[in-house]
């Protein structure tokens, strides 16, 4: 049972608007909920989601809206130093 919930988990966040939205590295994307945000704009037939977030939507933002919300929420601290610009100096990669 666990490892049906683990594989379920690890393919629901290879479509998690969340991280997509996050490496989308567009400038005037949304960056506070935004992964949330491309769920909702998806669900509500949002026509140009690679235009405006930087990133295609999710093939069912309707499945992945809770744990999108969930991630945003849980990184909501450093999408608001972001969106308002503050350095934390955190990088990553090697």
């Amino acid at each position: 049972m666990r490892l049906a919930a683990l594989a379920l988990l690890i393919l629901a966040m290879q479509g998690c608007a969340t991280l997509r939205t996050l490496d989308a590295a567009k400038a005037d994307a949304p960056v506070v909920y935004a992964g949330t945000r491309l769920d909702w704009y998806a669900l509500n037939g949002g026509c140009c989601p690679l235009e405006r977030f930087g990133t295609e939507a999710p093939r069912y933002p309707g499945l992945d809206l809770p744990g999108s919300a969930l991630l945003d929420t849980l990184l909501l601290p450093f999408s608001l130093a972001a969106a308002l610009g503050v350095s934390l100096g955190v990088s990553g990669g090697l």
